[in-house]
């Protein structure tokens, strides 16, 4: 497949995205190769460990592509999303649960589909380009692919501040966050793998200090708004403060869509404390199951890549959200649920 490319080297099990045009985004048949890598390789003692990496500077992905999945869900068939969110999901608990240790190299942007590739290994190496986000609420659905997990375990409300404003992570914030575990200057890069390769061994990645974080520095006034039980609390903590910081956040939550961010917020609070990727991945998939039907998610691409008019007609007002619309996307799925 020439957008992914899966090998063995020495003792490593070696996948590399290789669609930098495209910023490497993730497509369907990219998560079946990977799953399929990970199964072949798990009881291969040939293969010591997995390294993952992407060609080019931009980008280890910047997400999922969401082309196919535009173009089905506005045809009215809702099928293709539901099965690609299926099957992504259950390779991201793979990454995740996997027995060996799984190395990634992710620089530039690493954003929702292309986190939950990167992002779910025992060893995950950020450098001086990486930038991490889930901006899912952007396009009216929520972060998924296990992002809810680690966002929900992030210190004090800084994993709800990110998951509701879409807000990118430097390589320190990553690290703070939980998204990443070790700085390593890039230029290092090349010769770790090498190292990993020949020897399989997961020792020699050692971190450097990081950079100071972006959003970090700003944790006493997150957490000061962001513990916020709903949005509309979280919007009000907003309003009722004149710091640059809430004015600017107030804006950025109020160009998302309102049924995503409330998503979340509940999210945030049911997955706290959870350590188990498949409870996350259930809870999203409840909401990404319905998104084109019931949520925002058709008219969100539409003005966010389609027509790129940025004015979204969100189905509900931030203010005026009906708890009945979040128990709709809640609910649980019966046959549907995602099973693993």
């Amino acid at each position: 497949m020439s957008d992914i490319h899966i090998r063995i080297e020495g003792q490593a099990g070696r996948i590399t995205l290789t669609r930098p045009k495209a910023l490497n985004a993730v497509t369907y048949d990219m998560c079946i190769a990977i799953e399929t890598a990970l199964d072949q390789w798990r009881d291969d003692d040939a293969v010591t460990l997995v390294v993952l990496d992407a060609e080019g500077d931009k980008a280890f992905s910047a997400g999922g592509d969401i082309a196919d999945l535009y173009a089905t869900g506005k045809a009215g068939d809702f099928a293709f999303g539901q099965k690609f969110w299926r099957d992504e999901y259950r390779m991201n608990a793979k990454i995740h649960e996997y027995a060996k240790p799984i190395v990634s190299f992710l620089q530039g942007f690493t954003m929702g589909g292309g986190m939950g590739v990167g992002c779910h290994g025992s060893h995950r190496i950020v450098g001086e380009t990486s930038q991490i986000a889930m901006p899912e609420v952007g396009i009216g659905l929520v972060p998924d692919v296990g992002g809810s997990l680690i966002l929900a375990g992030a210190p004090g409300h800084l994993g709800t501040y990110a998951a509701t404003t879409g807000a990118r992570m430097n390589a320190g914030d990553a690290i703070t966050i939980g998204f990443a575990d070790m700085f390593i200057p890039q230029d290092k890069w090349p010769g770790l793998i090498e190292t990993l390769v020949k020897t399989g061994n997961v020792e020699i990645l050692q971190g450097k200090p990081a950079p100071d974080g972006v959003i970090t520095p700003q944790k006493v006034e997150i957490d000061q708004h962001f513990g916020a039980a709903t949005l509309p609390d979280l919007l009000a903590s907003l309003r009722a403060s004149d710091s640059e910081f809430a004015q600017k956040t107030l804006k950025t939550l109020l160009r998302n869509s309102p049924l995503s961010m409330a998503y979340t917020i509940e999210m945030m609070q049911r997955l706290k404390g959870i350590t188990d990727i498949r409870a996350a991945l259930q809870l999203e998939y409840r909401f990404t199951f319905r998104a084109m039907e019931h949520g925002d998610f058709i008219e969100g691409i539409r003005a966010a890549i389609i027509d790129k008019d940025r004015s979204p007609n969100w189905r509900h007002d931030a203010d005026d959200l009906p708890q009945t619309a979040i128990d709709t996307m809640l609910a649980p799925l019966g046959d549907n649920a995602l099973t693993f």
